[in-house]
């Protein structure tokens, strides 16, 4: 399987796993799922650091490189 393939399938499944943080941050803020203040920062920076990793590897995988 080619690299850029590779990138695209990890970009994907990074976009996902942003997506389920994503909505954990906003049941933890809703008060549905336990957790505090700090849960929700931790959760923030792991959304970042995901949607981040997703736009890089898409670009790569998007640009040809390896």
């Amino acid at each position: 399987m080619p690299t850029e393939n590779i990138n695209a399938l990890i970009a994907l499944a990074m976009f996902v796993g942003a997506l389920f943080v994503a909505r954990l941050v906003v049941k933890i803020g809703k008060g549905e799922l336990p957790g505090g203040a700090i849960w929700v920062v931790y959760l923030r920076m792991l959304l970042g650091f995901l949607l981040a990793g997703a736009i890089i590897l898409g670009f790569y995988s998007f640009a040809g490189m390896k």
